[in-house]
């Protein structure tokens, strides 16, 4: 099974494309609307607009063999401890190497705006980064098909 933060996904045809060809189902789980699919293997998920609902109910399913994509760190950290493969829109894997550090570098993040260090812009999606997403992806599902 697929997971996905639905909500500002920027890269849902890519996940639907990469899906199919491995032959997963992909559960998009978001706040507000969805365009409906007419793909059986696609399940829109619309939760309560309550603070992260979309993450609490994609962190009580996803486990071993489950592919979550998002860029919530905190969800990407709750995934990976329940043995789910998890990547970011971007192709960055969380793992259990990397999840402490990326948890410490978005507290570090919030804490400089909030003192007015940083203002925090984020940088533009480019087609490097849905190369990358697409490649990490496809490496994730085959890992998971395998589990």
């Amino acid at each position: 099974m697929i997971y996905v933060d639905a909500d500002a996904c920027p890269v849902k045809p890519e996940i639907l494309k990469v899906a199919e060809r491995h032959n997963m189902p992909v559960t998009l789980v978001a706040n507000s609307g969805l365009r409906p699919s007419r793909d059986p293997m696609v399940t829109n998920v619309i939760v309560s607009a309550g603070f992260d609902a979309a993450d609490d109910w994609i962190a009580e399913r996803a486990g071993p063999g489950d592919v979550v994509i998002t860029a919530d760190v905190p969800l990407a950290g709750r995934c990976v401890a329940k043995g789910a493969l998890v990547t970011g829109p971007t192709g960055r894997v969380f793992d259990v190497a990397n999840i402490g550090m990326a948890t410490a570098m978005r507290d570090l993040g919030a804490h400089l705006r909030e003192t007015g260090e940083s203002r925090g812009f984020n940088a533009a999606f480019t087609a490097r980064d849905r190369s990358a997403f697409l490649e990490t992806l496809d490496r994730l599902c085959r890992r998971a098909k395998q589990a």
